[in-house]
């Protein structure tokens, strides 16, 4: 077939299909008066009581699990409603429960994030605003840095906060904490949930803490428990901290250096790993703490097994050390565990700061606690 009938063929489609009749235009940018209107969920009122709502018409029930668990009413339009409070500015995580399953909140972004968002998160601001809220204070940088973990040879990131005197004193240099967090999160929850960064800055601007950079890793081999739990695990995270991390740091950063400018604490799974990380390199670090951790708190957790003849030299120990912080939500099973490891470390004349905190296993216990550590630490370059 030559190019010429080609062509003539290709024209005559064309026409026909100028001919043949338009869809009619139904689109309507407004939504149309078919769709339905946004949900709001939650609405935290004035007075700090939240609303919450959920959209589902076929359920036949929904329960809102929010500090217990308490069941929501439907209206004629299929929004199941329930009301709490009011309550103290803070933080808080929920669930809704329908009929028998758990879900996140579809019309709420706040999530806790992690390997797997496990709930939905809501704050009721404070006024003026509190501690772990954005100020009107000058505010540090986040940085989120790639490597690959010797160990266990594949890409990792990590997050790093850096304070505003960072950008602003290109001379200086500065301490720096090592976070870490707990099961089921990863390296951005510090940051994201935990406001590890907007704490600082606020404290920083008050000169209630020392400027100082904040390394976030993430401490998880294979999203399993034995990855962030198990000896195994563990060792294998210290390994990627003193070959990797801390170097990565010091070579890309304006630290200071020695053990007397570097701090390591976590929470929960992150609690244990700094606790042990931390107590078995007093070489490295100076300043060393823990919030919540369940290995610690373990009716088997033996301080001679994890730190061989840590309780020997309580003397060396103190002179070593500048802070031993612990710390727990005063309704968390593991708070007698705490209280177990506390009075282990008095007998052995071990100094140590006890720092206990209204609430369960939350992250408004984390952030207070990471709040009083920050505080403490590299206190001899607050200015």
């Amino acid at each position: 077939m030559s190019k010429l009938i080609i062509a003539s063929l290709a024209a005559a489609c064309a026409l026909a299909a100028q001919d043949s009749p338009r869809p009619k235009n139904t689109y309507h940018s407004t939504g149309g008066g078919s769709a339905q209107p946004r949900l709001v969920s939650p609405e935290v009122k004035s007075d700090g009581a939240i609303v919450f709502r959920l959209r589902a018409p076929q359920a036949s029930q929904v329960m809102l699990s929010f500090s217990g668990s308490k069941p929501m009413t439907k209206d004629a339009a299929g929004v199941w409603t329930a009301t709490a409070g009011p309550m103290e500015p803070e933080i808080y995580p929920y669930n809704f429960v329908v009929d028998g399953v758990r879900i996140l909140d579809p019309a709420n972004p706040n999530l806790k994030n992690g390997r797997m968002p496990d709930a939905s998160i809501v704050e009721v601001p404070g006024s003026p605003p509190r501690f772990d809220e954005l100020q009107a204070v000058p505010h540090g940088a986040l940085n989120i840095r790639s490597y690959i973990s010797t160990p266990l040879k594949k890409p990792r990131k990590l997050y790093v906060y850096t304070p505003p005197q960072y950008d602003t004193e290109p001379a200086r240099r500065f301490p720096v904490l090592y976070l870490r967090h707990g099961s089921g999160d990863n390296e951005e929850n510090w940051s994201a949930t935990g406001r590890a960064g907007v704490i600082l800055d606020n404290l920083i601007a008050r000169r209630k803490a020392a400027p100082m950079i904040i390394v976030m890793p993430n401490g998880d081999t294979d999203g399993s428990w034995a990855g962030g739990s198990s000896p195994e695990g563990i060792e294998l995270l210290s390994q990627e901290l003193r070959s990797d991390i801390i170097p990565l740091i010091d070579r890309t950063y304006r630290v200071a250096r020695g053990r007397e400018n570097r701090a390591i604490t976590g929470l929960s799974m992150g609690g244990g790993q700094a606790f042990t990380m931390g107590l078995k390199r007093l070489d490295l670090f100076a300043w060393v703490g823990e919030f919540s951790s369940g290995l610690v708190s373990d009716t088997d957790f033996k301080l001679e097994k994890h730190l061989p003849g840590f309780l020997d030299h309580p003397e060396e120990v103190n002179r070593k050390l500048r802070l031993l912080f612990l710390s727990c939500g005063t309704e968390d099973p593991r708070y007698p565990g705490q209280l177990d490891l506390a009075d282990t470390l008095k007998q052995h004349g071990i100094r140590f700061v006890w720092y206990p905190s209204p609430g369960v296993h939350e992250w408004k216990v984390w952030r207070h606690a990471l709040a009083e550590f920050a505080q403490r630490a590299f206190q001899e370059v607050r200015q």
